[in-house]
């Protein structure tokens, strides 16, 4: 299999199926866009995308370009990396969370995008604390429901979807505390990013920013 990405200091739709991917403990090739220098459509649907968009995953003759299909895909394909929850129950809860990731939050994307090597204090807009508040939010419902130490006791998709969003807290100096949470998400958010899948990412990422910095 190939995964075709996006820059993984920026590229937050690149990481979650990337996670996923690592997690099957399959091996795998990696294909990279640069997608602050490759910038048209047509340069990437030449890379390999069918959509002009990262990530695409290949297998064979087969190309998936869609991050929650690509997950899907590969629940079905290793279904015994268990990669959603066993439990119907929480396995209808967990979709329910990556897809809200999926297609929401589109003010904490648009103001505090990943960006893997940054560290500020943001100031971020009442659109964007509301988002804040929210997956705060779910997080602390899943927890509870759960007990954790992940959204649904052990790591799922549902956890590579909510990574980015880890990131973006961290990048931008966002105390949870601010939004609602009473113990619960900061740690998990922590939990995230000390995976061995996110440390292997981060460790690729935070080199290629210093070494462009260096060029």
């Amino acid at each position: 299999m190939e995964i075709l990405i996006g820059d993984k200091n920026l590229s937050s739709w690149s990481l979650r199926p990337w996670l996923v991917l690592k997690r099957t403990g399959a091996p795998f090739t990696e294909r990279l866009v640069r997608l602050h220098i490759v910038s048209t459509y047509d340069d990437i649907i030449a890379a390999g995308s069918p959509s002009g968009l990262v990530p695409v995953l290949k297998d064979g003759e087969l190309s998936i370009w869609d991050t929650l299909a690509i997950s899907e895909y590969l629940a079905e394909k290793f279904p015994t990396a268990a990669l959603w929850p066993a439990d119907p129950t929480a396995r209808a809860l967990a979709r329910s969370a990556a897809a809200e990731m999926h297609a929401g939050f589109h003010s904490l994307r648009g103001e505090c995008p990943m960006d893997l090597a940054l560290r500020a204090n943001a100031d971020v807009s009442a659109a964007t604390a509301k988002d804040v508040h929210r997956v705060v939010a779910l997080w602390s419902q899943l927890l509870g429901r759960s007990g954790g130490p992940f959204l649904f006791g052990q790591w799922s998709i549902a956890d590579a979807f909510y990574t980015p969003v880890a990131t973006r807290f961290r990048s931008y100096g966002l105390r949870l505390s601010d939004f609602g949470d009473q113990g619960a998400a900061a740690p998990y958010a922590d939990r995230l990013l000390a995976t061995p899948e996110f440390l292997a990412w981060e460790k690729d990422a935070l080199a290629d920013v210093g070494a462009a910095h260096a060029a």
